[in-house]
């Protein structure tokens, strides 16, 4: 796996590149975290057959913050720095993966990418506005977290946690380290903007989409409600229903690689050849 940086809207963008010749695909991370998250996959059989290319958001990973006031750190400002790295990296035509928030930026991003071969995101339900939001996430107080801009130890280690299965076993302390690395003001500005609802209605844009979608989730994940998701309408859902990983929670690309990479080349290998 190699280590890149691309321009992109004025500003650099580090990614991570697999040594796979096949058909790309790109993977989006989550709230406070970084490409390190997609490395079993990259780094894996996955990532041996496909061209895996998984990007720093600004103020994430190696990526540098944005200037103040760039209105980067906002859905919308993703999905534009998301499209630029598929222009900068002539990949339109991508399987795009994006894991919770990178789920939400895929969505905002999605009508305006008619050339992606099909999308897949997990740990991202659907939601039109902030009312959605009681129903779509789980109760659980580790969500403010993902808002605040310096959040404690134990805080971060709560959130770092919740992103797990209960009871796992997993180390949390590659999540730790991303959450730590980010841009305080990336969750500061995130959670403004979603008070202030400035994004694309995602349940309008599942209704009506015609790119192939398919919907995971971790079963054991304490964040996200399942039950919503299964309500919404998805036309071109993979399979008629949302695919559940079990022996995961929020992080199945973490918790359950292969069985994660087991759906993404099922996915993949349905859609038409590029």
């Amino acid at each position: 796996m190699t280590h890149d940086l691309v321009r992109v809207s004025q500003q650099d963008i580090a990614y991570r590149t697999s040594r796979g010749d096949g058909r790309p695909v790109v993977f989006v991370h989550g709230n406070s975290s970084s490409s390190r998250t997609w490395t079993h996959l990259l780094d894996g059989d996955f990532g041996r057959s496909h061209r895996c290319l998984a990007f720093d958001l600004p103020g994430h990973g190696a990526s540098p913050a944005p200037k103040a006031g760039s209105g980067v750190y906002s859905p919308a400002g993703y999905a534009a720095v998301l499209t630029g790295f598929l222009d900068a990296l002539d990949v339109r035509d991508a399987v795009i993966v994006g894991w919770s928030l990178g789920g939400h930026i895929l969505l905002e991003a999605a009508p305006g990418l008619p050339e992606a071969a099909g999308f897949v995101i997990f740990g991202t339900p659907p939601i039109s506005g902030p009312a959605d939001m009681p129903e779509a996430f789980l109760p659980n107080p580790v969500l403010n977290v993902g808002f605040t801009p310096e959040p404690g130890e134990d805080d971060v280690r709560a959130y770092a946690a919740a992103q797990l299965a209960p009871g796992s076993s997993l180390p949390i302390d590659d999540l730790v380290a991303d959450i730590l690395a980010a841009d305080g003001a990336a969750r500061a500005e995130l959670g403004a903007g979603i008070i202030a609802a400035t994004f694309a209605d995602e349940v309008e844009i599942v209704a009506t989409l015609t790119t192939p979608l398919a919907i995971l989730h971790g079963a054991g994940d304490q964040l996200v409600n399942l039950d919503y998701i299964r309500k919404l309408s998805a036309p071109s859902l993979w399979r008629g229903g949302v695919q559940v990983i079990e022996g995961a929670g929020h992080t199945p690309q973490e918790e359950a690689p292969r069985e994660l990479a087991g759906l993404l080349d099922q996915f993949i290998s349905g859609l038409p050849h590029a």
